[in-house]
């Protein structure tokens, strides 16, 4: 692109930013265009297509340049917009967390299902989980990072959203020693340290492999899990934690004591969600 800012009109910036995009091997470059252009120009994606005749102000084109060259050195598009979206509402994101995903959505569909109860959420990142239960049942929920900077970012979305959430700085859930919680939910890193080479440049260069690499296998953290969540459970409760692919049958072996072990799968029909319940003794 070039470094100073041509006469450009808004569906020229898009068409150029669109091929510019394609050219330097970026997935859906249209949409990333749209949506970066979008962003630039403080509108919504209809304004792109009902004046494309517009001309492009100078700090929007400044904007929408800088923008473009990060995402085609790697930078994840929800990182430069700062936003991801997760079961209807927008969520602030940042290096800092794991971007989002939609099969995460899933643990909230499962928690739902269970009447409303206090809950837990180990490893909240960017807060999604804890803060959609909280809205979701309208209860008070507790959440734990070991990363001060997830946490800031976590507590700001709860800000935001007006979720009542009691976020705690801790490994795991260190922090509570005999709290009887009815549900425990997490996503914790599940990816296999070998794996880190197949991983997309997004990921393996751009989100924190705290959150994404868990041992050789990639479930040293269910295994530190598995025992802290049979203390922390009421008789009864339920624990619904995300997992890789190829993880099932290993899930479900480490779970192998306690009741009613089943394994979702997310909309790919890949299974992912565990769902165990902690025996009433």
């Amino acid at each position: 692109m070039a470094s100073e800012p041509p006469k450009l009109s808004v569906g020229q910036a898009l068409q150029q930013a669109t091929r510019f995009l394609s050219e330097h091997g970026i997935d859906s470059p249209r949409l990333t265009a749209e949506v970066l252009l979008c962003r630039a120009l403080h509108k919504e994606r209809v304004y792109l297509y009902s004046h494309p005749e517009a001309p492009l102000p100078e700090l929007a084109w400044i904007h929408f340049g800088r923008w473009l060259h990060e995402r085609t050195q790697g930078k994840p598009l929800q990182y430069i917009t700062k936003e991801q979206e997760f079961y209807g509402r927008p969520f602030a994101v940042g290096p800092g967390v794991l971007i989002p995903r939609p099969e995460t959505e899933l643990i909230v569909e499962l928690g739902l299902r269970n009447e409303a109860t206090a809950v837990l959420d180990i490893g909240t990142g960017s807060g999604i989980l804890a803060i959609t239960l909280a809205l979701e049942w309208d209860i008070e929920t507790f959440a734990t990072d070991l990363s001060a900077e997830a946490l800031r970012i976590a507590k700001a979305n709860a800000n935001a959203l007006g979720a009542r959430v009691q976020f705690v700085q801790a490994d795991l859930a260190a922090a509570f020693a005999d709290h009887a919680f009815g549900a425990i939910v997490t996503n914790p890193p599940y990816v296999p340290a070998g794996d880190a080479p197949t991983l997309q440049r997004d990921v393996r260069e751009w989100e924190p492999a705290s959150a994404l690499f868990s041992g050789a296998d990639g479930l040293d953290h269910y295994r530190r899990l598995e025992p802290l969540c049979r203390r922390l459970l009421r008789p009864g409760g339920w624990l619904l934690g995300e997992f890789g692919q190829g993880q099932a049958d290993a899930i479900e072996d480490l779970f192998s004591g306690w009741d009613e072990v089943v394994i979702h799968p997310d909309l790919a029909r890949i299974p992912r969600v565990l769902a165990a319940r902690r025996p009433v003794e």
